[in-house]
Order: C-alpha cells, then structure tokens, then sequence
C-alpha cells in the first residue's frame, strides 16, 4: 500500500496520534516519578519525617507501578489502549490532587499509590500502540523513543520545574499536574484507536485475543523473560535511586550549590537515557543484533558511575558528564524490551513487555527506600531547618549499590539469547 493514499495517510495519522499521546502521557508520568527529589526538604518539613520515610514515599509509586505491570500488559492485550490510558491517565491526576491536598503523611502516601496506579500504564500502552500500528523491525526504536520522550518529562521536572516548585510550593505543583491528567486523558478518548483499520486484501485480519491466563502463562513459561527482565532491573537502579530520588541532595551535600542547580544536574542523568534510548535502538536495529547494545551500555553506564561518586576532586562540570554518561549507559535497557518483544508470541507481547517493565519500575521500588535506611543508619543527628543532613561518607556507603547493579547486569548478559532481531514467529521458536 502506497503511503500516498488516503487510507495509508489515515492509518499513519492515528498510529502517530496515538504513540505521540501515550508517550506524551509516560513524560507526565516521569515529572510525577521524580517530584519527591525536588520536595525532600519541604516534605520532611511539612510531615515532620526523615529520609527514610521520604524514600518509602516515594517508593509508594513504584510499589503501585509495578504491581500492575502484567496486569496492565494483559489488559492492553485484552481491551486495547484507548479505554485503559484514559481510566489510568484520570486516576493519575486524581492521585495528584489527593497528593497535593493530603494534610497528612498518611493521606499522601495514598495519594502517591494512586498516581503509581494510573501511571503504571503509560509506557506499556506506548510499546503496544507501537507493536500494533509500526512495522516489527522499528521496535527497538520505538521503545528507546518511548523512552526518551518519558526521560524528557524527568528532565523537565527535576530541571526547569524545579523552579515551579519553589515559587508555587509543593502542594499547589501537584494541583496544577492534577488539571493537566485530565485534559490529556480527554485528548486520549477522542484520538486514539486500539488497532488499525482492516483493509480489504491488504491487511489481514487480526488474531482472535486470548484470555488473560492464556497469556499469562505463555510468559511466565519462558525464563528468557525473567532474565531480560532482571537485566532491566540492573540498569534502572543507579537511574531510580540516585537519578530519580538521592542525587539532588547528594550533589548539594558534595558540590555546595542550591536545590535548583542541583536538580539541573540530575536532570543530565535523565536527559542521558532520553539521548541513549533511541540511539541504542537504531543502534540495535542496524545490527540486527540486541545484545551488542547492552553489553556496551552496561559498561558503560559502570565506568561513569565509578567516576561520578568516587573520583576525588571532581570539578562540577565533569561531574554532571559523568552522570549523563551513566544515564546513557543505563539507557541500553530499552532495547531489552525489544528483545523481549522478539521472545513472545504477539499474543502475548503486552503481558511480556509488562513483566519486564514492571521489573524496571520495581528497582526503584526497592532501591529509594533501601538507600535512605542506609542513610538514616549513618545520620550522625546534624538537620538543616527541619531536614536531615547526610555527610558524604554516608552518600559514598550507600551508593555502592549503584556500580554494584550495573555490574551485576552485565553478569545477567551473559545469559540471554540473542533474536538477531527477528520476530518471535520468524525466529521458530514455537
């Protein structure tokens, strides 16, 4: 079919439509992700706590995210995009109104599970609107793409938001997120379309979808996708805990300067996977291999890391490199999707791109919390107007999980087969 006909300029119009608005809803979903790193200081002060309650606060959305993860996949695969991102894009907002309105800990922590709730099916919807509308070879791409406009919304909200944050207070941000969910949600129900059109002797009619038990045991009977999921876990740490939540305070701590500038610099680790997402993809679908990518991200995103935290006497500027190179190392892990993507039956691809996202989600679950219990444990009893301060050593102690996750990933490597990125059919793997 000819991309000048009018029923191929319809087809792209929606397909382009619907990737742009649910990738536009994981950007909205990333500036919810990492608000916590730019409101440590004022939510300890307002909800009298420490680091370790902000972590598990934090933490709240990725606990909420991950959980529904499969869930998420195999209800794309069931009902289709358009119903789901418009119910999860509401309840998103809600939770950021209930966040910005909650008078205690308590009611915020219900607030944060219910933003996770609604975010947790931003970037599955964008991969299987992709896997729906796009040709199978420009997967990867779209995976790294989805990625990096998501990484851009982490970038604006750590970065030029970060001074929203201070002239309109914590509260009032969360509300004003709350009305943009819900004009977005709107855009979604009116211009997103679950599957293309079916053209006579052009287009083949679609499998029948399989229940959801159907699919998910299709996933969980294949270990190749755990472990693909556990190298996107790896990756998504250092990314999470000290990208999306420690690095503001730690660079104000070391380098001495304000919150604003500090979170511009963690914005460099988010616009670092926003760069390598793509670039990895394209990358990946040149060489007809997935692997390659990974390994070279992983060591990377190590080797940046390393120098980041513990090379002595490093200028601010080399510093903010370094960050950026380990959030574009770490970025290799969106072509682990397409290499899961490659692994399933199409049947099954939002079930198995949902297990590995709900991995990736779950790193930061697990890491912000962990890494503020190893700061509260070093807290030698020094606040700052209310909040806790760390001392430096007691960063250096707790980010070493942060080379240890990337070197662990590149073990998980080691594992995985490569699909020479070729569909899960083609590959005969029945």
């Amino acid at each position: 079919m000819s991309d000048s006909t009018p029923a191929s300029r319809h087809i792209l119009f929606f397909a382009w439509i619907g990737w742009l608005l649910s990738a536009g809803f994981f950007f909205y979903a990333w500036i919810l992700r990492v608000a916590p790193s730019i409101t440590v200081e004022p939510i300890m002060r307002d909800f009298a706590v420490g680091g370790a309650i902000v972590g598990q606060l934090s933490a709240v959305y990725f606990w909420s995210y991950a959980a529904l993860q499969i869930p998420c996949g195999l209800m794309m695969d069931r009902w289709g995009p358009r119903r789901v991102l418009t119910v999860s894009m509401i309840a998103t907002g809600l939770g950021s109104a209930a966040m910005g309105l909650a008078p205690t800990i308590d009611l915020a922590y219900v607030g944060r599970a219910l933003i996770g709730f609604g975010a947790a099916f931003a970037f599955v919807g964008s991969l299987v609107i992709a896997a729906l509308w796009f040709p199978a070879r420009r997967f990867a791409f779209f995976s790294g793409a989805g990625m990096a406009v998501g990484l851009a919304g982490g970038v604006v909200g750590q970065g030029p938001l970060a001074a929203a944050v201070a002239a309109l207070g914590w509260r009032d941000y969360m509300l004003v997120l709350a009305g943009w969910a819900i004009i977005h949600a709107a855009l979604i129900w009116f211009l997103v379309r679950d599957r293309p059109p079916r053209l006579v002797g052009l287009t083949p009619a679609p499998k029948k979808p399989e229940s959801m038990r159907v699919s998910l045991v299709r996933v969980v009977r294949r270990p190749q996708n755990f472990l693909i999921a556990a190298f996107a876990f790896l990756m998504s740490v250092p990314i999470l805990a000290f990208g999306g939540l420690w690095g503001v305070p730690y660079t104000v701590a070391r380098f001495g300067v304000d919150n604003t500038a500090a979170g511009f610099a963690m914005a460099m680790m988010l616009l670092g996977v926003a760069t390598g997402g793509p670039l990895w993809g394209l990358m990946s679908d040149r060489l007809g291999r997935r692997k390659p990518p990974l390994l070279m991200g992983g060591t990377i995103g190590l080797g940046a890391i390393l120098t980041a935290i513990y090379f002595p006497d490093l200028s601010f500027e080399i510093f903010q490199v370094m960050v950026f190179l380990a959030g574009f190392g770490g970025s290799t892990m969106a072509t682990a999707y397409a290499l899961g993507r490659e692994q399933n039956d199409a049947r099954a691809a939002g079930a198995a791109l949902g297990l590995i996202n709900m991995c990736t989600v779950l790193s930061g679950a697990v890491s912000q919390p962990f890494v503020g219990i190893l700061l509260d444990l070093a807290w030698d009893g020094k606040t700052i107007k209310g909040a806790r301060v760390y001392a430096l050593a007691a960063y250096q102690e707790a980010f070493l999980v942060l080379p240890a996750c990337f070197a662990g990933g590149i073990l998980v490597w080691l594992l995985l087969k490569e699909t020479k990125a070729e569909p899960f059919a083609e590959a005969g793997e029945g």
